[in-house]
């Protein structure tokens, strides 16, 4: 049965993206996998008033099971407005949707936003399959984010040993031939925790710690210029925080030279043409780290409510910092 995402009160990503081009700021897009996850993001949209995007990877997808996300993602827009937000602007996204009957799939199932992720084919092949997507997706005002160039990295089913910077030449006919809605691109953000190799980065003498190299800056201005007020989306932009790193460690993680993409640089990001900014391994980060110590310090507790608990706050707190110092999209969502 198909159900279209204006019944279960979402909203697509055109008009919000087209107010955090003009605005200046970036929509938070978090990706979640479970009840936790989910309610924390909601708490942290609410309470900030920011519009947000519910990403599902495909293996996030079957983890949940389809029929299930649709209705956790009805009950996210009824609890945001028990929250006190009176009006959510909640979109519910497939992250690197890998087909069109996938994608397909999803806009049957109440999704009001998708992405066919075909970067790693031929140009012209990944031209026509975005293609196939938007004139499926359209009928239905589902928006289509679509991917030009390649990230490194490792997260859920993508993957990559290396990346291809976004060809600025290429844009314009990109997005005349598929009628995308929105085009995430590749400046230098990775996926996963270890974005970057200790060979790539420098070392800062007073920490130790990692220092990643900067992002193609150069690469974002040339394709905004090509493409002047067209959304542009970072995928693989968590910062890998290094306190959940350490706290992850101290409590019998094994997580050596994890490192993220810094802060300031996705500020400078999100004041540009980048109107949506992916985060996932933050949120696992946070999670983890805070089962862990919950775990480590309580060691008679077994009821899964009193770990996933603080691992909720936890997210919650690192959602709320993201929306507010970082993307700006607070009270954007009134």
């Amino acid at each position: 049965m198909k159900v279209s995402f204006k019944e279960l009160g979402l909203v697509n990503t055109r008009e919000m993206f087209a107010k955090a081009v003009k605005g200046g700021y970036a929509i938070p897009a978090f990706n979640f996998n479970n009840m936790e996850q989910l309610q924390a993001i909601i708490q942290a949209a609410a309470e900030t008033k920011s519009p947000v995007i519910l990403q599902v990877s495909k293996g996030a997808r079957n983890y949940a099971n389809q029929t299930l996300l649709r209705y956790m993602a009805q009950g996210a827009v009824e609890y945001a407005k028990e929250l006190g937000w009176k009006k959510p602007q909640i979109v519910l996204h497939l992250d690197h949707g890998d087909s069109y009957e996938l994608c397909k799939s999803c806009v049957d199932f109440g999704f009001s936003s998708v992405m066919i992720d075909a970067s790693s084919l031929p140009y012209d092949e990944n031209v026509k399959l975005t293609r196939k997507v938007v004139n499926y997706a359209h009928k239905y005002d589902v928006t289509v984010e679509a991917e030009l160039g390649v990230l490194a990295g490792v997260e859920d089913e993508v993957s990559s040993a290396v990346s291809h910077y976004t060809k600025p030449e290429e844009v314009i006919d990109f997005v005349k031939k598929t009628k995308c809605d929105s085009l995430a691109i590749s400046i230098g953000t990775s996926h996963g925790a270890y974005k970057f190799t200790p060979e790539q980065c420098t070392r800062d003498p007073q920490t130790g710690r990692l220092v990643p190299p900067p992002l193609a800056f150069d690469v974002l201005k040339a394709i905004e210029k090509k493409l002047p007020g067209f959304p542009i989306v970072l995928h693989g932009s968590s910062s890998v925080p290094q306190e959940y790193v350490d706290m992850c460690n101290k409590y019998g993680g094994q997580l050596p030279n994890a490192v993220g993409i810094p802060e300031e640089q996705l500020r400078k990001a999100a004041k540009s043409a980048v109107c949506k900014i992916n985060i996932d391994s933050d949120s696992r980060l946070a999670m983890t780290a805070a089962v862990r110590k919950h775990l480590a310090e309580n060691p008679s507790h077994f009821d899964p409510r009193q770990y996933l608990k603080p691992a909720r706050e936890e997210m919650k707190k690192m959602y709320i910092h993201k929306i507010v110092n970082v993307l700006g999209s607070n009270g954007k969502a009134r």
